[in-house]
């Protein structure tokens, strides 16, 4: 039993990692904005959590399919509509359940298979572990206003929770005269759930803890979420506070210990590099990239038909 859901997942974090390194490569084109880049990221993660798709005459795995891939029917919807996995290893002789084409191969599943729970399990304990210790050194944390707190416990800016997100300050910064640019940063952080995508994203790679590629996306991803967070606040600012706020940025990496989580996750000098040649989206571009976001998530979440 542990053997197959592993064979099936081991298929998963391969279909996964072939989608993320297209995100990677359109990650190199700089006229993509990070908020772009940052929903195609999704797409990754869920081929790491979900194992099930849905044909497409034009996607990625159809491609493929011409030379490596199989895909095994789970139902059938009516004779357009399939739902599959895709089995790119292709070592299994049956899938219901799953034998072996080779022993030895069935040996090899069925030993890393119970490694892989043991460490996958201690990964989210761990990540649990930390989450609900953090909430409860936070929980002396004296209340500002709205959604603002301040604590000796934090040496920056940061967000904390996941469902009703605190912003806590270092108690030694809450008259600081950047506050105005760090809370807008750390308020779009919470506008836009990026906790949530964190802790998924985090759960996703504790799953997929033996892909190297998913530790790679993870931090890609991270340092996206920052860029696509400041592209956001960036949106409403004008020229001189879009200057404001990368001077901000520069006083963050000189005083670390005040300003390198609230505006952490990405290289501040790529960062500051992009803040001060961010042009902001037209009505147009908005529409052009939503387009290309549906036909990318079309092309690399569909099965092969």
């Amino acid at each position: 039993m542990l053997s197959g859901v592993f064979y099936w997942l081991f298929n998963m974090s391969i279909v996964a990692t072939l989608t993320g390194l297209v995100v990677l490569l359109l990650r190199l084109c700089k006229k993509i904005p990070r908020r772009v880049i940052a929903v195609l990221w999704v797409i990754p993660f869920i081929r790491m959590w979900v194992p099930f798709g849905i044909g497409g005459r034009y996607g990625l795995m159809t491609f493929l399919s011409k030379f490596t891939t199989k895909t095994v029917t789970v139902y059938e919807l009516s004779p357009r509509v399939v739902i599959t996995q895709t089995n790119i290893a292709r070592v299994a002789r049956t899938y219901d359940p799953i034998t072996y084409k080779v022993d030895l191969v069935g040996d090899v599943f069925a030993v890393a298979s119970v490694v892989w729970a043991v460490i996958a399990a201690s990964l989210f304990l761990t990540l649990t572990f930390l989450y609900f210790f953090t909430m409860r050194e936070l929980k002396n944390s004296k209340h500002l206003y709205d959604n603002v707190y301040a604590s000796n416990q934090v040496t920056s800016p940061v967000v904390y929770g996941v469902f009703r997100p605190k912003i806590v300050l270092p108690a030694s910064m809450t008259d600081h005269p950047d506050l105005e640019y760090i809370l807008r940063h750390e308020r779009t952080h919470v506008r836009r759930r990026d906790n949530l995508r964190r802790v998924l994203a985090f759960a996703a790679v504790a799953l997929h803890w033996f892909n190297p590629f998913s530790w790679i996306f993870l931090k890609c991803f991270l340092a996206d979420l920052e860029m696509a967070c400041d592209e956001t606040v960036l949106q409403k600012c004008n020229e001189s506070e879009k200057k404001q706020y990368a001077l901000a940025l520069v006083s963050g990496a000189e005083h670390r210990t005040v300003f390198v989580s609230a505006f952490g996750g990405a290289k501040i000098r790529t960062r500051i590099e992009h803040i001060l040649s961010y042009r902001k989206m037209t009505v147009v571009s908005a529409i052009a990239f939503s387009a290309l976001i549906v036909a990318i998530a079309y092309f690399l979440l569909t099965n092969a038909s």
